[in-house]
C-alpha cells in the first residue's frame, strides 16, 4: 500500500465521518495480515471498531444531555448501611423494564437514606441502554418552568426538556413548598409525561403531606398523584443519614476518649 492510497482512504473516513475506522484501519489491516484473516474478517473488524466508537460517542453525548451532578451506580451504593433500602425490588427497577411502558418510580424516605444516589443509578443504567435521560432537583425545574414562561417559550421548554426525555428524573419534591403557579407548573409536568415518558421521583414527604408542598391545594394534589401512581413503583426507604454516618461515629470515639474529669 502506498502513503498515497493511505492517505485517500484517510480523507474518505473523514467524509463518511468514520472516525474510529480512519485512526484504527491500518493496525487491524496489520493484524490480519499477520493472521492470514480473510477480507471479510478484516472488514467485520474495522466495522465493530466503528460500531463501538459509535456507541461510545452516543454514550458520552447521551450523558452530558442527562446533566447529572455525578455519577454512581447501584454496586457503590452501600447496602450494608442502608438496611431499609428494599435491595430485591430496587435491583428489579435496575432492569429497566419501566421505562419503555413509560411508568414511573416514586422514591420516598427521610434525607440522606440514598434516594438520590438510587435515582443516579437508574439514570446512569439508562444511559447505557441508549435512552435519553434528564435529571433536575424540583426547585430548579420551578426556575426554569417559570423563566421559560416569562419569557414566551414556556411550550418550547415543555416539548424539549420535559416531553423529550424518555426519562425524566426530578429530586427532592417536598424539600422547597410550591406556590399556586409553581404547583399548578409542576402539574403539567406530570399531565404531559402521563402514559408518555417515565418518572422518577424522590421526596422526603409521605404522599398524604404532598398536599403542604404543593400550596395546600389537596385537589391540585390528589389529580396530580392520581396520574404519577397509575404505573407506578413506589419504593419506600427507612434508615438513618448516611451523610451523618461518620459524623457520628466520629463523635462516638471522641465520647470514649474523652478523659472523666
Amino acid at each position: 500500500m502506498t502513503a498515497l492510497q493511505s492517505e485517500r482512504i484517510a480523507a474518505l473516513c473523514e467524509q463518511l465521518k468514520l472516525d474510529r475506522l480512519g485512526a484504527e484501519w491500518p493496525a487491524l489491516a496489520q493484524d490480519a495480515a499477520r493472521q492470514e484473516a480473510s477480507f471479510a474478517d478484516f472488514l467485520e473488524r474495522v466495522l465493530a471498531s466503528e460500531i463501538v466508537a459509535r456507541n461510545e460517542r452516543r454514550t458520552t453525548t447521551l450523558m452530558r444531555l442527562a446533566t447529572m451532578p455525578a455519577i454512581k451506580t447501584l454496586e457503590q451504593f452501600d447496602w450494608s448501611h442502608a438496611g431499609g433500602a428494599p435491595k430485591a425490588q430496587i435491583q428489579e427497577l435496575a432492569h429497566l423494564a419501566f421505562v419503555p411502558r413509560a411508568e414511573n418510580v416514586v422514591l420516598l424516605g427521610p434525607s440522606g437514606v440514598g434516594k438520590t444516589h438510587i435515582a443516579l443509578a437508574l439514570g446512569q443504567r439508562a444511559v447505557m441502554a441508549a435512552h435519553k435521560v434528564r435529571f433536575i432537583s424540583a426547585a430548579d425545574l420551578m426556575l426554569q418552568l417559570a423563566a421559560a414562561k416569562a419569557q414566551g417559550r414556556l411550550k418550547e421548554y415543555f416539548n424539549r426538556a420535559v416531553v423529550g426525555p424518555k426519562l425524566l428524573i426530578v429530586d427532592e419534591i417536598g424539600y422547597l413548598p410550591f406556590g399556586r403557579e409553581q404547583a399548578s407548573l409542576f402539574f403539567q409536568v406530570v399531565a404531559r409525561r402521563y402514559e408518555k415518558g417515565s418518572l422518577v421521583l424522590t421526596s422526603n414527604l409521605a404522599f398524604g403531606s404532598w398536599d403542604d408542598a404543593f400550596a395546600a391545594d389537596a385537589v391540585l394534589t390528589a389529580a396530580m398523584l392520581d396520574r404519577i401512581l397509575h404505573h407506578a413503583t413506589v419504593v419506600q426507604i427507612s434508615g438513618e443519614s448516611y451523610r451523618l454516618k461518620d459524623k457520628r461515629k466520629a463523635g462516638q470515639a471522641a465520647r470514649r476518649t474523652t478523659p472523666v474529669a
